[in-house]
């Protein structure tokens, strides 16, 4: 049977592609996916990656399909049984950067062959007259795991010849060597081969080719006629030395012996000079990677040496890197994207335009009815909202996530919990503070070289002006190190032909007066200075090469704000403010404690007027925890009494477990706080066996180690501190060893009522997730429950064939039942099942449909929260709970008391179905109380017959 499918979807499914998980395996559960309720397959990005990537994102090819997931028929034969089965497909793509860890980017090998010289140089963005003249023409490459000098002379370089050209060898790493500087190999070779017998003819043809080598254009030409002569005549040179020593073995022998007497002899230091003669003649610098953080001289994704930032700006680029992205939208394998780092384009407002330009001239449609469904992977903080000239369908969901997991905190709770934390700990600054002091320590020591670039550009520019002369290159360092720190959004939007808008305009005025607040030494017209560029306030009489360059800065600048925030924020202070972590999550802000009802409902109101297909989800490869996790945490809220004495008891019990290391106790007590709460978020619902509580020690012992390190508190991954993290990794093994255990079976107590409580919350999140305004995605296995910690931990193998199982055996079953055994997860999957399934045969209700708040009453109304979506004749009633402590649990029945509310005015009078019990009956004049509406589960959709 054949079925049809919109480019709109109603529900995603999130799988995760690589060498594990693979085009066959993803069409063997196309059925699965179809019967559980899912329209569109959401997959990770699937073009050619460096070998064994396990999430695609450092593609070297954007015009292939990973060979590890399988080949072109594969993937045409995967699209196939999503078409049957009348599912489509939206594709992660990555537009902003690439992978260059292998040889697979062939672009930037040719650019490290080739340096300024390569017709693939613009496509990077590499500065070729960096501060540090040393790199002039030449590009860093951090790779290192020593000093270059110790690296050398310990002879871990060694030279390869293949196929007419030489590699530079270093460990797994092959690097092209410049063809001008095959001579420093082959004139010695040419000395060698006399005396091995070589006829004269012979070494004067060779002769020749070493001549060739010397006459061919230089790698910092820039002239394309130079350009092409060069590309042309080094190949033609490497197809003559290939030639040469297939007719002679000899010669073959030579280049062998001279190129294991460059590579020298360790202990002897002299022996390395020519070897370091011949490397410093590369298009490329080789050093410590430590060096990169200061040095580094192409753009990166974040502080990433391995993925380079691309002009995606440039038509070429954009032509060549999305040739088989729209193949598969014009041929319908793909009805959607998601773009990944929409804030490190030049100009991302263009770049959507640009797509959507070009799919409408694919499909024959216009651009400005959005002919892509077109998702931005873009952070919104605060009150700040999606750009509304951008032509998308919306985000990729992280504000729902977080504004649903505030709905689940009590507000009560807050000076509780935060009394709690602070006592435990010893006290710690607001959030804020340590925000803007980790986005600090990052400028200085991840991302020091962009900052120093922009910099030196803002000294330029103020030398042009004979106002702002007189700035140091020190001070405006300063300046831009400040403003950046109190940057209240991860970027602004600024371009070349337009007016920047109130938002931008509102963000840099906040990011100067905040800066000049905390800077009372500073002069406060250098940071006017810096706010008015940012705004393109250029300074009277500013000539057209002036003004170009000001916007260069305005631009460099808007594309550094964004990886600053993301390192010092999410991975940093997220994991530092460990008050509730429940609230540390992509896009969150964890000193907002809660969001009552009524916000929450004000911003699905407005998601329903401005981007009613926006993605929903909950869950997501970078999400810190997963929903699940979140949710059990969100009910320590609930329970601020328990937790506090909690503390004090396993504190006390512990106590003993922790190391004493140079006069302060391992774990720290801000780690300790966090370890409490990744036990409680992850601590499984059935017994573990041996074996399982090995693997859980494991998981725990890993997220713990990667949380300390991006703290970089007591440990880093840049300055591993191994006996913190030993000390650690022990403590976590003494809380959960097997055998008697006054910790845990004190744990236990408190961590089965958060499980109940959790469980309550995720089938709210879930219905919500579901049902107000927006498109709901489902994170690979999340149908089930899932209790996941941040990456690689989220990134496991699902089992598919217990979720197929648990799927069929819904057919029929008994709402109680499942309740009842809520542990086996196919309680999540039943809510699940029933709504995706409604909302792809109800699709205009949610796509085009009203949404109303409505209000409860009664002695529980604050923990009800409901709505209505309204649509022609189609109406859908949806009932979920929130702070259910209160409640009892099961929170079902009679334990709702008084709490009623009305009966939206169409369903008087009407029979309704309740979707999750099947229950039929008809709307009388009384008001529906809950004790009815939630008799048998705690959430509740009813739908008009």
């Amino acid at each position: 049977m054949t079925h049809t499918r919109s480019h709109i979807p109603t529900a995603t499914y999130r799988l995760q592609f690589n060498k594990h998980f693979t085009f066959r395996q993803a069409r063997d559960l196309v059925a699965y996916l179809r019967d559980l309720g899912i329209s569109h397959v959401y997959a990770s990005p699937f073009f050619r990656a460096g070998p064994g990537s396990l999430h695609g994102y450092d593609i070297g090819d954007h015009n292939e399909l990973n060979p590890e997931i399988g080949s072109r028929e594969d993937y045409d034969a995967f699209v196939a049984a999503l078409r049957e089965a009348g599912l489509g497909q939206i594709v992660d793509f990555v537009p902003n950067h690439m992978g260059i860890g292998s040889p697979v980017n062939t672009w930037w090998m040719d650019v490290l062959e080739n340096g300024p010289s390569s017709v693939f140089a613009p496509n990077f963005d590499i500065d070729w007259r960096p501060l540090k003249r040393d790199l002039n023409n030449r590009v860093l490459l951090p790779i290192l795991g020593d000093q270059y000098g110790r690296v050398l002379e310990r002879g871990e370089f060694k030279l390869e010849f293949e196929s007419g050209a030489f590699f530079l060898r270093y460990f797994d790493t092959r690097l092209p060597v410049a063809p001008g500087t095959y001579t420093k190999i082959l004139q010695p070779a040419l000395g060698k081969l006399a005396a091995l017998g070589v006829s004269e003819d012979f070494q004067a043809e060779f002769q020749s080719v070493i001549t060739a080598l010397e006459h061919l254009p230089l790698r910092t030409v820039t002239d394309p006629e130079k350009i092409a002569e060069r590309v042309r005549e080094k190949e033609i040179i490497k197809r003559r030395l290939l030639r040469r020593c297939e007719e002679c073995p000899e010669l073959i022998d030579a280049i062998t012996a001279t190129m294991r007497e460059i590579e020298g002899q360790p202990g002897d230091a002299r022996s390395f000079d020519a070897f370091d003669e011949l490397i410093n003649g590369q298009a490329y610098r080789l050093s410590f990677w430590r060096v990169a953080a200061e040095e580094i001289n192409y753009r990166r994704f974040f502080d990433i040496n391995e993925l380079a930032a691309i002009r995606v700006e440039l038509p070429e680029v954009f032509e060549a890197t999305h040739r088989l992205l729209f193949e598969l939208i014009g041929n319908g394998s793909v009805d959607g994207v998601r773009i990944d780092h929409v804030d490190g384009l030049w100009n991302p407002a263009e770049y959507l335009a640009q797509l959507q330009s070009r799919v409408a001239q694919l499909t024959g449609g216009k651009a400005e009815d959005l002919p892509l469904y077109l998702l931005v992977e873009k952070i919104l903080l605060g009150d700040e909202r999606l750009r509304p000239e951008w032509p998308v369908h919306g985000t990729t969901g992280y504000e729902f996530a977080n504004q649903t997991i505030r709905l689940l905190v009590d507000p009560a709770a807050e000076k509780s919990l935060t009394e709690s934390y602070e006592k435990f700990i010893g006290g710690i600054p607001r959030f804020p503070e340590i925000a803007y002091h980790r986005k600090q320590l990052v400028m200085r020591l991840a991302l020091a070289s962009e900052i120093n670039v922009l910099a030196y550009m803002l000294d330029r520019l103020s030398e042009r002006n004979r106002w702002y002369r007189d700035f140091t290159l020190n001070a405006l360092t300063t300046a831009v190190r400040e403003v950046i720190a109190c940057f209240p959004v991860y970027r602004t939007y600024v371009t070349p032909d337009q007016d920047p808008s109130e938002e931008d305009v509102l963000a840099v005025r906040r990011a100067v007066r905040l800066a000049e607040r905390r800077n009372p030494g500073i002069e406060r017209s250098m940071f006017d200075f810096l706010g008015e560029i940012l705004l393109k306030k250029f300074p009277e009489n500013t000539d057209e090469e002036t003004r170009a360059a000001h916007m260069r800065f305005v631009m460099k600048f808007q594309q550094c704000t964004g990886p600053i925030m993301a390192k010092g924020v999410e991975d940093t202070s997220f994991y530092i403010y460990n008050r509730l972590v429940a609230l540390n999550e992509v896009g969150g802000e964890p000193h907002h404690f809660s969001v009552s009802p009524e916000k929450f409902h004000g911003e699905c109101v407005m998601r329903g007027r401005t981007h009613p297909h926006c993605m929903l989800t909950t869950s997501t490869h970078d999400t810190k925890r997963s929903e699940d996790v979140r949710t059990r945490l969100a009910a320590i809220s609930e329970l601020p009494a328990d937790w506090r004495k909690a503390l004090r008891r396993w504190s006390t019990i512990n106590r003993r477990h922790k190391r004493e290391i140079e006069g302060e106790f391992a774990p720290d007590a801000n780690e300790e706080y966090l370890v409490y709460q990744a036990l409680l978020g992850t601590w499984p619902l059935e017994p573990m066996d041996k074996a399982a509580r090995a693997t859980y020690l494991a998981r725990i012992q890993d997220y713990l180690i990667k949380a300390i390190k991006e703290a970089k508190v007591n440990t880093s991954w840049v300055q591993p501190n191994e006996e913190w993290e030993s000390a650690v990794r022990d403590f976590v093994a003494k809380l959960l060893r097997a055998g008697a255990n006054r910790f845990l079976d004190n744990f236990k107590v408190l961590a089965e009522r958060l499980a109940q409580l959790g469980m309550v919350n995720s089938l709210a999140q879930t219905v919500l997730k579901s049902t107000v305004p927006g498109m709901p995605d489902f994170y690979q296995g999340t149908e089930f429950w899932d209790f996941s910690l941040v990456d690689p931990d989220n990134r496991r193998l699902v089992d598919y064939e217990a979720r197929g199982q648990a799927l069929a055996s819904l057919e029929g079953v008994d709402p109680a039942a499942l309740l009842a055994d809520w542990r086996d997860g196919r309680i999540k999957m039943h809510i699940t099942h029933k709504l995706l399934n409604f909302r792809r045969q109800h699709s205009a209700l949610f796509m085009s449909g009203s949404f109303s708040p409505m209000t409860a009453a009664g002695v529980f109304g604050d923990s009800c929260v409901a709505s209505v979506r309204r649509h022609e004749d189609e109406a859908l009633l949806v009932i979920v709970p929130r702070l259910t402590a209160r409640v009892g649990f099961p929170p079902v029945g009679e334990a709702w008391r008084d709490t009623c509310l009305d009966w939206p005015a169409e369903f008087s009078g009407r029979q309704v179905r309740e979707l999750f019990t099947g229950a039929v009956h008809t709307v009388g004049e009384d008001a529906l109380a809950l004790s009815d509406a939630l008799r048998v589960l705690p959430v509740a959709a009813f739908e008009l017959v």
